[in-house]
């Protein structure tokens, strides 16, 4: 009986309610707008946290938990056609609470370069935005999440002030790597983590189930749904099951009209003063392509040809293996130990940037262990202690600088159940990133020589795969020729349509996304509510 009907003389209506959409409409309905959300997904109950974590940790269970997608469903049907094929679907995610629903939680502020890559490597482009711009964003969001960190990186861009929660201890795995890294002369440090290292805003402090990916059982890990309902509290209508089809706009193609959405009970428009785009690397070019027009005939905001190109993911470089000692893998289910000593790029541009993760989940759990084989009694307490808790790993994340080609586009061959045309993801792997990830390989190999680690699996440039950060792809700029948005984040085109998330980022680092997500979308709502 859930009323998904329109409503009446909104100010805003946000699309999508991830952790920008989230954060937008708790800003905005908390400074007295009429706001509402659509997300195409449904609600999560939760209530049902420990149960889906425990149908989770199955061995052979391949996101249970509850994503919203269903890879074998036409809704959630897609193309991969570039040279790398891309598995959209392992990882994507519809829902009230978007991909906080399933993230790991590691939240970094980009470093200062990042903004600058085009002046100082001579690849990318530069933003038009600098670090200073986002200085006092990026604490806001810190404290949205209820960020856990210590000041302890010496390689971190500038802070204004402390970490709201104080840093988890390292793991005891990162003592093991600790040693050898020093050995390298590589400087190791905290990672800030949006899950609470005591209690924070009325949620609970981590219970250490090391359990945290997908779900965390006691809601110590941040997921949107917690601005979701600081959203709702304020006045701020959502509406799930609520997928976005098409976006309509005026006579002139100057502004936004209606936002047109189905749901279970039929299709509606949702009208407003002001729209929010905050789908999505993948689904918020999809809409606005699929919401093209005689003004548009490319799709919405689309002039500059630009819309959808510059997909860009994070790589992963990876190598693991077993030790001589117990490691007490799985204790903790999240890192606690980076090193970004090989963040910063040769001035001559010839790798980009490496954040190394010491892994203290690397390995099987005692359930993989035991469910996987057919052993039993002593003969399976032998594989447990064999193959449980002797393992290492170290992973790191690679930046790709955004390449043309690479893009999101729509497969006219193939529809959705609305009869629209699914997205078709083109990716690929250039040369300078594989030499990156070899690079990367070649220090976590001389990690684990350091520890006389016997070397069980090496994921590099024949066998990488994303990170599932999709970025690049509605980028920002000054020139509406070579950008879809300006520097508020606002289309070139249409002067009430606004995008927030890591589709505008023009280049992406080697950072987690998340936090600079949630410091661009808070950028984005002060513009928003000085417009108002």
């Amino acid at each position: 009986m859930t009323d998904r009907t329109p409503r009446a003389d909104a100010d805003v209506c946000v699309v999508g309610a991830g952790p920008a959409g989230a954060l937008v409409a708790h800003r905005l309905a908390a400074a007295g707008h009429d706001v509402v959300v659509l997300d195409a997904g449904p609600r999560f109950d939760p209530a049902d946290r420990p149960a889906r974590e425990e149908t989770a940790i199955r061995p052979g269970e391949t996101a249970p938990w509850g994503t919203g997608v269903d890879e074998h469903a036409e809704r959630d049907a897609f193309t991969s056609t570039g040279p790398k094929s891309y598995p959209l679907n392992d990882a994507r995610v519809k829902g009230v609470g978007g991909s906080t629903l399933h993230w790991q939680g590691m939240v970094m502020r980009l470093h200062e370069s990042d903004f600058r890559l085009h002046t100082e490597t001579g690849l990318g482009t530069d933003w038009p935005l600098s670090y200073a711009d986002l200085r006092s964003h990026y604490a806001a969001a810190e404290r949205a999440f209820g960020v856990a960190g210590a000041s302890d990186n010496p390689f971190a861009p500038p802070r204004e002030t402390p970490f709201p929660l104080p840093a988890f201890e390292p793991s005891y795995s990162d003592s093991i790597f600790a040693e050898a890294c020093e050995a390298r002369g590589i400087a190791t440090h905290s990672v800030p983590n949006a899950r609470n290292s005591e209690s924070y805003q009325g949620r609970s402090e981590c219970q250490g189930y090391g359990t945290c990916k997908p779900v965390c059982p006691s809601g110590a890990k941040y997921d949107a749904t917690v601005h979701v309902s600081k959203a709702e509290d304020a006045g701020a209508r959502v509406i799930d099951r609520a997928a976005v089809q098409r976006l309509e706009h005026d006579d002139a193609g100057e502004r936004v009209t209606a936002a047109v959405y189905a749901t279970p009970d039929g299709e509606f428009r949702q009208e407003a003063d002001e729209f929010v785009l905050a789908a999505g690397g993948v689904e918020t070019p999809r809409l606005l392509l699929l919401s093209e027009s005689p003004q548009y005939p490319d799709g919405l905001a689309n002039t500059s040809g630009l819309v959808g190109r510059y997909f860009t993911d994070h790589f992963y470089a990876g190598v693991g293996g077993v030790v001589d000692e117990r490691t007490r893998q799985h204790h903790v289910g999240f890192n606690t130990t980076n090193s970004h000593q090989f963040y910063e790029r040769p001035s001559d541009g010839s790798r980009t940037a490496i954040k190394l993760e010491f892994h203290n989940y690397a390995g099987p759990t005692p359930a993989d262990v035991a469910l996987s084989g057919d052993a039993l009694g002593d003969d399976l307490l032998d594989d447990v202690r064999r193959e449980y808790g002797n393992q290492v790993g170290v992973g790191a994340l690679v930046e790709q600088v955004p390449q043309y080609e690479n893009r999101v586009r729509l497969d006219r061959s193939k529809t959705d159940d609305h009869g629209s045309p699914v997205p078709d993801v083109v990716w690929s792997l250039d040369d300078r990133t594989k030499r990156t990830i070899e690079r990367a390989n070649e220090i976590q190999r001389g990690i684990l020589s350091e520890l006389d680690a016997e070397i069980r699996w090496e994921i590099g440039p024949e066998k990488t795969g994303p990170a599932f950060h999709h970025m690049g792809t509605t980028r920002m700029g000054v020139d509406p020729s070579t950008s879809v948005v300006d520097p508020e984040l606002r289309t070139h085109d249409l002067s009430n349509l606004t995008i927030a998330g890591s589709s505008v980022f023009p280049t992406t680092g080697a950072m987690n996304p998340t936090l600079t997500i949630a410091a661009l979308s808070l950028y984005a709502a002060d513009r928003l509510r000085e417009r108002l």
